[in-house]
């Protein structure tokens, strides 16, 4: 049975909370990530990024920043995904993702990268990139380099350095 929890686009009142959950699970740290230095100055879609709400507080969020991959737009970064403790294996990482990935479909967008943990996101449709034909601009272990394809033979488009895109 899925979770009870409502899914819904994040608002600028949510960011206080948001700001809080992103510190929560992934401290400091965070902004040396290499995924993390693509979004630093790029502009997200605010028709994508989304939030999970249980009892009137959030649980969880994913956000979706488009890119150019060898300057070729169309595509989006998937993250941070976060789940609040408490909250984490129920399903919610699940649901926030498979609406997003609808929503971005929806929009047009062709491709969503991510870096991750393949058995977690294959669950969403993701799998491996095929090497070196997508680059971060920092280091990332090949392995982690994810994509999920928006519509079929869309990953044939792009290949080269990703770059935030800025407004």
């Amino acid at each position: 049975m899925m979770p009870s929890a409502s899914i819904r686009l994040q608002t600028p009142d949510d960011h206080a909370a948001l700001i809080s959950l992103n510190e929560s699970a992934f401290g400091p740290g965070r902004f040396a990530r290499t995924a993390y230095r693509v979004r630093e100055g790029a502009t997200g879609d605010p028709r994508l990024n989304l939030c999970a709400v249980r009892g009137g507080t959030i649980i969880g969020s994913v956000n979706f920043t488009p890119v150019t991959i060898g300057e070729v737009p169309g595509a989006l970064l998937l993250g941070p995904i976060i789940i609040a403790d408490g909250h984490k294996n129920l399903g919610y990482g699940l649901r926030l993702m498979l609406e997003g990935l609808e929503r971005a479909r929806n929009f047009d967008y062709k491709l969503v990268i991510l870096v991750g943990d393949l058995p977690y996101y294959a669950r969403a449709g993701f799998c491996a990139t095929p090497h070196g034909q997508i680059v971060l601009p920092g280091p990332v272990d090949p392995a982690r380099l994810l994509r999920a394809a928006l519509m079929p033979g869309a990953l044939d488009a792009f290949r080269g350095l990703v770059r935030g895109v800025r407004s």
